[in-house]
């Protein structure tokens, strides 16, 4: 283990501070820390106890890992626990379900009672356009309130949804409505990002053009453009004004298909991942109680992109089902100017907010003087999840944020389902860049190349080693894949293909993908460990590390990254020095590249595999030829910054010679 793995996993425990303490979480987390020594089923006995059913389950679970099922013989519908029990409630009918705000500044407000009329009315239209259970909708939507109407409309009647994320291309577009044979798309005209109109119909005709079945397509007018329709497309608002009765609600065995998520690939076609009606529900409200800790008067912004698996996790089923506040933001962050993050907390009373780390990096770099103008003094929580948090970035947002906050870091993944690891709010300690532990239903461990436990301090592979209700259920029409993607590799247990480690007080830390492990020369380090001596060195913002081939070492690491005002003139001579100083010599990068931006997806994550394939490819004179990176650039919110980065690339950075 390399010292400065060891100096990153000794990190303090960072008791909480007398004002983040919850007596109530305390006490509810105790009793299903009970439950889960006893038997992890029975926490997820009590779990379920708090949502409604239409008919009780007989066998709690049945089977393991690779083939599972939870609540066998019960019947439930999402819709009905994330918003018709609420609407029913006469102390929460008229509670603000979501709040939205749109780029240009337009805002527009929902109740449960609202959302619910809209929900039947949508579902009663979905049924007019022939979609029965089991159907696919496809909702190509930017982050507006009819993304939420849309999902649990599907909910209701009992149809699988599939959300395609609203920057995709044509082509991407295109392969996911093939794969999911989608019956109707619902799409909105355009969205609003960095003040143009994104052209989502526009790109929907055009990629469904080839398809051999056409889709219904039902048209949102989400920029009050009027457009002109075609054959086969209908107009949302008029879809469901028409409708004069909701549609019956479904009952929905748990185990049926809910939701259909893509998974992207550098190569292969992207895996169909598909989570259960009541494993979702289930999984998605203890995820959100946990990890957020809902509390009256929360106004809670999950500054996530629709397409991106945490919204439905912790916005439309997760925070709907514990009938919160979501307030719901379409546009880009930095729009019209780097304080719009500030803007929209000051403006709607934001008191606990979720986003990647990387949103929380950019928040760093905003001028201290403009940051200061914004002191929220609502803000209760930040958490962060999607990709490892530093520790820089983590005392930075406890400290920086409102008058001081925690942060939770918390990791799962996109056949999880769910964040499965973190401080539980208003309970735990915090430690600056671990992902906390297991919280109870939920059991792992770090293992060697055959599979054996390692000790803690030891790094591994992390798996997952019992069933929990959010874990995928199989790869859509292609279980064979399921299979060998996730259960070949270490037999009876699930692979979660990230590298990890376990310090000596329990605390998982997640280093990255095994592929974003480094072998240098035999010499096997994580990029996570690379950037956290990148960042702390002073000046430097933010740091993306990653592997290019090297005809000696096999691999080295070379290093994005973005500086601060008033960066010393040193500093990328400071980050060579830093690296091999802090990791051994044997840890040297082959290059800096400053860049003003890192190309990040639309919930803010930086690309890293783009960033490799240029490094990579760009040795090789490739990108200088072609002017284009050869990675799928299909989840990126400005594929543009990505040009610059191939001009930084192409010309001659701050480098030194890696010795033997």
């Amino acid at each position: 283990m390399s010292d400065n793995l060891t100096a990153l996993i000794a990190a303090e425990l960072l008791p909480l501070r007398p004002e983040w303490i919850s007596p109530q979480y305390q006490d509810e987390a105790a009793e299903a820390r009970a439950l889960d020594a006893q038997d992890p089923d029975l926490y997820w006995e009590w779990v379920a106890a708090r949502q409604r059913w239409q008919r009780p389950w007989t066998t709690l679970r049945r089977g393991e890992l690779g083939d599972f099922e939870y609540y066998v013989g019960g019947r439930i519908n999402v819709a009905d626990n994330c918003v018709d029990r609420w609407a029913e409630d006469p102390v929460v009918r008229d509670r603000p379900a979501v709040i939205w705000e749109g780029e240009p500044g337009d805002t527009r407000t929902v109740t449960y009672a609202e959302l619910a009329d809209q929900v039947g009315r949508l579902a009663a239209g979905l049924l007019e356009l022939g979609v029965r259970r089991g159907d696919v909708v496809a909702i190509y939507l930017p982050n507006t309130i009819e993304a939420f109407v849309a999902v649990h409309a599907c909910n209701r009647i009992g149809a699988v949804y599939t959300i395609l994320f609203s920057g995709f291309s044509e082509e991407a577009t295109r392969s996911r409505l093939e794969q999911a044979e989608a019956k109707v798309v619902i799409v909105a005209d355009g969205s609003y990002r960095r003040g143009r109109v994104v052209p989502l119909l526009e790109t929907l005709r055009a990629a469904r053009a080839s398809l051999s079945v056409q889709p219904t397509t039902i048209v949102f007018d989400r920029t009050g453009s009027g457009p002109v329709l075609t054959s086969g497309e209908v107009d949302y608002d008029r879809l469901v004004r028409a409708q004069t009765e909701w549609a019956p609600m479904e009952e929905m065995d748990p185990n049926e298909p809910a939701f259909l998520i893509f998974t992207s690939g550098t190569s292969a076609k992207p895996k169909g991942v598909v989570h259960s009606v009541g494993g979702f529900l289930v999984g998605t409200w203890a995820n959100a109680h946990w990890q957020v800790g809902p509390e009256d008067g929360d106004v809670y912004w999950v500054a996530a992109d629709v397409g991106w698996l945490t919204f439905p996790i912790q916005a439309v089923v997760g925070g709907l089902a514990n009938g919160m506040t979501v307030l719901c933001y379409e546009g880009a962050l930095d729009t019209p100017t780097d304080e719009r993050f500030f803007e929209v907390c000051e403006k709607h009373g934001v008191t606990k907010v979720l986003a990647a780390p990387t949103v929380l990096r950019v928040l760093r770099g905003v001028d201290p003087d403009k940051r200061a103008a914004h002191p929220l003094p609502a803000l209760k929580l930040v958490t962060a999840q999607g990709e490892p948090l530093d520790s820089e970035t983590f005392t930075w947002a406890m400290e920086g944020l409102g008058a001081g906050v925690p942060v939770i870091n918390a990791y799962g993944q996109t056949e999880t389902g769910s964040t499965w690891t973190y401080p539980i709010y208003g309970v735990d300690a915090l430690k600056a860049g671990s992902a906390g532990t297991p919280v109870p239903g939920h059991a792992c461990a770090v293992v060697d190349a055959e599979g054996r436990p390692v000790p803690a301090g030891v790094k591994g592979d992390l798996v997952i080693t019992r069933p929990f209700p959010t874990l995928a259920r199989t790869v859509w029409k292609d279980p064979q894949r399921y299979r060998d993607a996730y259960f070949s590799r270490f037999p009876g247990v699930y692979a979660t293909h990230d590298e990890a480690v376990v310090d000596g007080e329990g605390h998982l830390w997640v280093l990255g993908r095994s592929d974003d492990v480094i072998n240098i020369a035999a010499h096997r380090i994580s990029t996570m460990e690379i950037e956290e001596v990148v960042g702390s060195v002073p000046g430097v913002l933010e740091a993306a590390v990653v592997g290019v081939p090297d005809a000696t070492k096999g691999t080295v690491p070379v290093a994005f990254v973005r500086l601060g005002q008033g960066a010393p003139a040193d500093t990328e001579e400071a980050i060579l020095a830093a690296v091999p100083r802090e990791l051994g010599r044997y840890v040297q990068l082959a290059t800096v590249y400053v860049a003003g931006a890192l190309p990040r997806t639309r919930t803010g994550k930086t690309m890293r595999r783009l960033l490799r394939d240029v490094a990579a490819t760009g040795r090789a004179r490739d990108v200088a030829a072609t002017g284009r990176a050869t990675g799928d650039t299909s989840a990126g919110h400005d594929v543009a910054v990505l040009d610059d980065i191939i001009a930084l690339v192409s010309k001659p950075a701050t480098t030194q010679e890696a010795e033997a």
